[in-house]
């Protein structure tokens, strides 16, 4: 088998190709700090990247979602602290308004005062997210959810909350119904009211002494006043009860099925007063309004007073309680996005180490790769140099 001089040549230059372009590939992996910059160069490796890729996409994205509910809670988390502290002023402007001291014109200055604070809350319930939508929107809306009607404030957004798109369902948005216009009436198990008060007795929120014997009925106190004598009887759902013609005692608590209710003050015949079942349907907007209506009405007596005082306390006192809750969810969310941050964060280091692991360069390696194959092309092309000279006409020009 006979090997001509030429095809040794062509075999020489190839081989010298085959070594520059592998020296290229490695200076281009120095460059670009990647043993893997296209497919071809390992496909394994390649497929491997390409899926470690994608999940550190995904997690980035939730990871904006996550921002996104951060941000929001944080806001609302604000906005009901606000919340609270202006019903802590118009609580005090409530207690004020107890001195028995007070004129009607001073008392509708305090009526205004509530009425303002009204309206600074009604600003804090329609309170923007900054990213064109609103806080206590529920489910979404691009416009304020909440209207103040002829018959008060009404909520014209979507109950429920909007979620962010990520891998775990977080809000951005608060149930504006729930947390505005659904506190509990009453005490939160019962709700006293004055039905019927033309003398100056009063009665309190009440309590419950017994939760084992409350029934959930209604109940009425009414009150009969003949030959200076004061009693009352007690009705459940219209019926007689034990409680019939007693002796009314100003102050003494009145015990009905583990209920206990205070009436103070002077009744008048006739006079009535009712226990309800508590129900959410307390809007801290209508508790204002109809607070600040009482203390504007003017000739009441001493009991009328205080009787519109309680209530307003009352209902002021459980609507703090409904926005002290919904900013400990609010709390409580943020705790849990803070969970789902850190976990998104390790899932997406864990990523970026598959993908590092898959196609990044070691240097070292890379580098002494590198330096062998210069030291093996020179080494070649001088010997394709060296082999090239010996032809007979090279030699006989010498």
């Amino acid at each position: 088998m006979r090997v001509t001089t030429s095809n040794s040549y062509d075999a020489a230059v190839a081989n010298l190709q085959k070594r520059q372009q592998n020296l290229q590939e490695s200076q281009m992996q120095l460059t670009s700090l990647k043993r893997v910059t296209k497919a071809s160069d390992d496909p394994t490796a390649a497929a491997r990247a390409e899926r470690a890729l994608a999940v550190e996409a995904r997690t980035s994205a939730s990871q904006r979602a996550v921002d996104a509910s951060r941000s929001s809670m944080e806001l609302s988390e604000s906005v009901l602290g606000s919340a609270g502290e202006l019903l802590q002023q118009a609580r005090e402007a409530l207690v004020s308004a107890g001195n028995a001291s007070y004129t009607d014109a001073e008392r509708r200055g305090l009526a205004q005062t509530l009425r303002q604070l009204r309206t600074e809350l009604l600003s804090l319930a329609n309170s923007p997210d900054g990213a064109g939508s609103f806080l206590f929107a529920g489910q979404g809306a691009s416009s304020p959810p909440f209207i103040d009607a002829v018959g008060g404030v009404q909520f014209q957004g979507v109950s429920g909350s909007a979620e962010a798109g990520s891998s775990e369902p977080l809000p951005l948005t608060f149930d504006g119904q729930a947390t505005w216009l659904q506190a509990r009436t009453g005490n939160g198990v019962f709700e006293t009211q004055a039905t019927t008060q033309n003398g100056s007795a009063w009665i309190d929120g009440g309590r419950v002494s017994d939760p084992s014997a409350v029934t959930g009925d209604p109940y009425s106190i009414s009150f009969s006043v003949s030959g200076g004598t004061t009693t009352y009887t007690v009705l459940r759902n219209g019926n007689p009860t034990a409680l019939t013609n007693v002796a009314y005692q100003a102050g003494q608590a009145i015990e009905i099925d583990g209920q206990s209710v205070t009436i103070s003050g002077t009744p008048a015949n006739a006079d009535r007063f009712d226990l309800v079942p508590s129900s959410a349907s307390l809007s801290v907007f209508d508790a204002l309004d109809r607070t600040a209506a009482a203390l504007e009405t003017p000739g009441r007596n001493s009991g009328q007073v205080a009787q519109s005082v309680a209530f307003g306390l009352r209902d002021v006192d459980q609507s703090m309680t409904r926005l002290q809750a919904q900013r400990s969810l609010a709390g409580e969310t943020l705790n849990r996005i803070d969970r789902a941050g850190d976990r998104l964060s390790a899932q997406k280091l864990s990523a970026q180490t598959e993908r590092s692991a898959a196609e990044d360069l070691d240097m070292v390696e890379a580098i002494s790769k590198f330096q062998e194959q210069q030291t093996g092309y020179d080494a070649a092309l001088k010997s394709y140099s060296s082999v090239q000279r010996l032809s007979l006409f090279q030699y006989l020009s010498v």
